[in-house]
């Protein structure tokens, strides 16, 4: 079994390497909005300090906020902070005496929700200058391929190994608390432990690299690991690592309490019947029996207690770091996302453990407890998941336009085949139960234990030479004893294969079951990129600040000036709301270019407009926009300075507004360097 639950993690680990490898890493989810100075501005003399205002808190390091000056030296005094105590700011002193020229601004911080951005902007002392800055020093929110594959499926495997851990110690303590003395399921629940607890490190030491966008060699860079301590997350990280150990302990009460009970007594089904028949002996039998498992009771009930305090603040690690813990609802959505994850834990490590009591065993009585245990957990997962659904998304053009859209389109697929599956599930359940050829689990695991119990208060003789000791009846022949004994020992054994691989009944649920494991682990894959993923809220408030690449366009020879077409269509009816921008850029090189910007309706003639706005975009560094100041020179005829500090594939972005209600935005690409 252990290298089952190995070979799954594995799979697990594989698809989250490939589904996150390909998935890109998700866009800003705390958003620039504000800079002091402004992005291409231009000032009369050097500021003091520079100044970012986001749209949420964020966490900062001294050297998340750095000035570059035109020959790309480092001219900040690297004291990056939040402004006057506010978490949504950062800013950095800049030294004195700085000459005239460009100056680019390159920042990456964390957001409240964990998750790192970066981006960088212009502004100029005294006049535009050419600018040399070196691609290395302005990093976007790109972390590192291979860092973040990694970081990714450490993730995955950690919300696997919590789902294990927690669905199968439930499954114990409620359904089938035998199961503590099956070598399957301990091996299952220390899987789930180690799993955890290794995915836990992994996702401290591979967070700093992430962070930063460096590579996996400083993964063991232990003052990226004491930076990563400091934060929201490491706290998490580090307060899990605790509730590890206390899980460790848990754990080994849980295996020593509940494997000590016979092999043939199952808690859960006894005390609640009436006394067997068969006068004042079976009763006092009886009295004895209930006697002696009450305080097995009395221990599930104080491990399960135990239990359900270490799997709320287990989940409160993740929650307490996620999206739940930003935007609106707060005090809501934090205990909405902790029993949404509890629920999904209980639901899907309750199956990988029904899918190993199947094959050991399990009684029927458990699996129709844990059926009914899962149309719980779905239930609940159903009602917070439609909240966190509204919560993310926030319109419902963000489910096919945003990627966390479509990731929550998979998984509600996903989850829909799991529930149909285990609907399937619940008809075997029921074959099974109404079953009434060959002996049921209980009775086999009894049959068992009777005959074990008979082989040690009778050993067997083998023939005697004198006269037998009278026990009465037919069990005075030392050989008739010995003859029955292996019959009982056979049809125990017999049984006990018949149970284990089931007949039809339990054969067909253990099909519906590994079918359902297998969509689980697509489900914890996707949810690990939803958790990835900027909700959807945000990904669009973000795309109303910066605009989209398009598909690649026109490219240019550095010193020659090159012409971009822009067709335009604002979907009014005036005169100018359709027409062509047409943008000539001179030289088309690092540093100041000539911008000339003309508007023509479709005769070729110059058409006036409210608003015209023309802004560069280097998407490769999260550079941008960059906007251009524009000076009208006539009708329909603007020129500018556009400041490019980076060679790369920039995108030109025209924003035509015809009437007060009627605007459009144009884009196309354009190669620097």
């Amino acid at each position: 079994m252990l290298r089952r639950a190995a070979a799954l993690l594995a799979v697990l680990a594989a698809a989250a390497a490939v589904l996150l490898g390909g998935a890109g890493t998700a866009a800003a989810h705390a958003a620039l909005v504000a800079t002091d100075p402004a992005q291409g501005a231009v000032t009369a003399t050097a500021p003091a300090a520079v100044t970012l205002t986001f749209s949420e808190g964020v966490s900062l390091t001294t050297d998340s906020v750095r000035v570059l000056d035109p020959a790309g030296q480092q001219v900040d005094n690297g004291d990056a902070a939040h402004a006057d105590g506010k978490d949504a700011t950062a800013r950095v002193t800049l030294r004195t005496g700085l000459g005239n020229g460009t100056y680019t601004v390159a920042w990456r911080a964390v957001s409240e929700d964990s998750h790192p951005v970066g981006g960088a902007f212009t502004f100029s002392i005294g006049a535009p200058s050419d600018t040399t800055v070196p691609a290395s020093a302005v990093q976007g929110a790109e972390p590192d391929a291979v860092v973040a594959a990694a970081y990714g499926t450490a993730r995955t495997i950690a919300y696997a190994a919590f789902a294990l851990l927690v669905g199968s110690a439930v499954f114990v303590l409620v359904c089938w608390p035998r199961g503590a003395a099956v070598h399957a399921v301990q091996r299952l629940l220390m899987t789930g432990w180690i799993a955890l607890l290794v995915s836990t490190v992994a996702v401290l030491l591979l967070r700093g690299p992430y962070e930063r966008g460096t590579g996996l060699g400083q993964a063991f860079d232990l003052t990226l690991v004491r930076a990563t301590l400091d934060e929201r997350i490491g706290t998490a990280l580090a307060a899990r690592l605790l509730l590890l150990a206390a899980g460790g302990v848990f754990l080994s009460l849980l295996v020593g309490r509940l494997g000590q009970e016979e092999p043939g007594e199952d808690p859960a089904d006894t005390g609640t019947g009436p006394a067997p028949a068969g006068g004042e002996e079976d009763e006092l039998r009886a009295l004895e029996r209930r006697a002696a498992e009450r305080p097995l009771r009395d221990a599930r009930l104080g491990l399960g207690v135990a239990g359900a305090v270490l799997a709320v603040a287990l989940t409160a690690t993740w929650v307490g770091a996620d999206h739940s813990s930003v935007g609106i609802q707060v005090p809501l959505a934090l205990p909405t996302a902790a029993l949404h994850l509890l629920a999904t834990a209980v639901w899907l490590g309750g199956l990988a453990t029904l899918l190993v009591g199947l094959r050991h065993a399990v009684p029927t009585a458990a699996v129709e407890r844990f059926s009914k245990l899962a149309l719980a957990a779905v239930t609940v997962l159903t009602a917070t998941g439609v909240y966190q659904a509204w919560r993310g998304l926030g319109s419902w053009s963000a489910l096919v336009d945003t990627e966390y859209g479509r990731l929550l389109l998979i998984k509600v697929g996903c989850v829909a085949a799991m529930v149909g599956l285990a609907w399937i599930s619940r008809a075997w359940v029921a074959r099974l139960r109404a079953a009434p050829a060959g002996p049921t689990a209980d009775a086999v695991v009894g049959t068992a234990a009777d005959a074990a119990k008979t082989a040690v208060e009778s050993p067997v003789e083998g023939p005697a030479e004198g006269p037998a000791e009278a026990s009465g009846g037919a069990g005075d022949d030392p050989v008739r004893r010995a003859q029955l004994r292996r019959q009982q020992a056979a049809r125990a054994a017999a049984g006990e294969r018949r149970s284990r691989d089931g007949g039809p009944a339990r054969a067909g649920l253990r099909r519906t079951v590994l079918v359902e494991s297998v969509v689980a682990v697509a489900v914890l894959v996707v949810t690990t990129m939803l958790t990835n993923a900027p909700p959807g809220r945000v990904a669009e408030a973000v795309a109303a600040t910066a605009q989209t690449p398009a598909a690649p366009g026109a490219s240019s020879v550095p010193g020659r000036t090159t012409e971009l077409k822009l067709p335009y269509d604002t979907g009014g009816s005036t005169p100018n709301a359709k027409g062509t921008a047409t943008v000539t850029v001179n030289p088309v090189a690092t540093g100041p270019n000539q911008v000339t910007l003309k508007l023509d309706d479709s005769t070729g003639a110059p058409v006036t407009v409210p608003e015209v706005q023309l802004a560069f975009t280097l998407p490769d560094r999260d550079l941008g926009p960059l906007p251009v100041t524009l000076a009208a020179q006539g009708t329909g005829r603007w020129t500018g300075t556009a400041q490019l500090p980076l060679a790369g594939n920039w995108v030109v972005s025209v924003t035509v507004r015809s009437s007060d209600i009627d605007q459009s935005t144009a884009t196309e690409q354009l190669k620097v360097g």
